[in-house]
């Protein structure tokens, strides 16, 4: 089986060519990259241009293999995705009142019942717990016994008409979509350890147009949301500050940019004429840095606000894990432990479950851009492998069923 992960964003998109062989062993096959077009803080806002940036990258993909285009695990992004809690409740149908596979489907099924708007899809639901008879903290009912079954669930619902352009484009440039994947869980599936899950962490993405975050604690997933604000922000800011192009802007931010302006010697000059000769003007790198930092600040501010909304304000021991594009910029870790009064590190895709038929493909994912990606592909590949599953029971019952019937 092969499938593709596919990270849509507002300025690049990424994707990754895997197999999954029969012994379930992951195979990464190629990693690609294009510049985006026609989305917008990490929406489609032109499912033109988007499409025709996606034909583009699945010309070079088809030179794989023409299969992974058939199960696409894309990302879902921007403001406009919503989390609320809910709870389903059923009675057990048997008369042993043994908990089979069903009863939990439906118990499920039960805690989608929710006042969604006609613009509005369910992307994912998300079990917390499971109660049983009034035990609570049960993570798998599955076998126990009991006559009322319930189930708590987190439900994580999407504007609709931006998961249809996001389906279209990528239908229209000839791929077909696997799997729809909020973007802080892609990015928490694999940016995050078992152990930070467990622990409690918040995991960061500073990408171009957005921001996202998700919250773990007790590895269940306590919140997540989307800031329409990135590393682009930063860009803009200097380029007014400065009065440059926004191309010179994005090379002073990756050359001469800090995330902390008080580790940077006010007697620092930088000549804005070695980027851009146009430019004549000499200024210090300590007000560049205090450009960054007022900005990346603010982003920061965003998250912690989040974390007070449930309580988790300086409570997460396994601390602050940020990934993107904009977690590239130079003491950006220092800013964070101070401005979330948080342990913090960068975090990079864990990819140990990737075999890779080159070493260069395992280079490419060492960069804090691709924590989607991988995390798309993981996704897709225990989809995936839960899909054969499924099927491979699904005829061992099937079997079963026709030799009752065989003379």
């Amino acid at each position: 089986m092969y499938l593709t992960a596919l990270d849509i964003g507002t300025s690049q998109i990424r994707a990754l060519a895997a197999e999954i062989k029969k012994n379930g062993q992951l195979s990464l096959l190629g990693v690609f990259k294009t510049p985006s077009n026609g989305v917008r803080k990490g929406e489609i806002v032109s499912v033109s241009e988007v499409t025709r940036a996606l034909s583009k990258l699945f010309n070079e993909i088809k030179q794989v293999n023409k299969a992974v285009l058939k199960n696409i695990f894309v990302n879902v992004n921007g403001v406009n995705v919503k989390l609320q809690n809910s709870r389903g409740i059923i009675a057990v149908s048997r008369a042993d009142n043994e908990i089979y596979s069903d009863d939990i489907e439906r118990a499920i099924k039960a805690s989608q019942a929710i006042n969604l708007g006609s613009n509005r899809i369910i992307l994912h639901t998300i079990t917390r717990e499971f109660i049983v008879d009034g035990i609570v903290g049960i993570s798998d009912p599955l076998g126990m016994t009991g006559s009322r079954l319930e189930v708590n669930s987190l439900i994580i619902d999407a504007f609709k008409p931006a998961v249809n352009n996001l389906i279209k484009a990528i239908e229209a440039a000839g791929g077909k979509i696997g799997g729809l994947i909020y973007n802080p869980l892609a990015n928490s599936r694999s940016v995050l350890s078992k152990t930070q899950k467990e622990l409690g962490a918040v995991m960061i993405d500073i990408g171009f147009g957005v921001t996202s975050m998700a919250t773990y604690e007790e590895d269940n997933l306590l919140q997540a949301a989307v800031f329409p604000v990135g590393s682009s922000n930063i860009t803009n800011d200097l380029a007014i500050g400065l009065k440059c192009s926004i191309r010179t802007a994005e090379a002073i931010k990756l050359s001469w940019g800090s995330a902390m302006a008080k580790e940077i010697s006010i007697k620092e000059k930088v000549s804005l004429g070695e980027i851009d000769e146009t430019l004549k003007s000499i200024v210090s790198r300590r007000f560049i840095s205090e450009i960054i930092e007022v900005r990346l600040a603010e982003i920061f501010e965003f998250v912690n606000n989040e974390l007070k909304l449930i309580g988790k304000s300086g409570q997460l021991p396994a601390g602050a894990i940020i990934a993107g594009a904009g977690a590239k910029i130079p003491n950006l870790i220092d800013l964070a432990k101070r401005e979330l009064k948080l342990p913090a590190q960068l975090g990079f895709a864990d990819f140990s479950l990737i075999e890779f038929i080159n070493a260069g493909l395992e280079a490419n994912l060492e960069d804090l851009e691709f924590g989607a990606a991988v995390g798309l592909l993981l996704w897709g590949a225990d989809q995936s492998s839960k899909d054969i599953a499924w099927l491979t029971s699904g005829k061992s019952r099937l079997l079963k069923i026709l030799k009752h019937f065989l003379p």
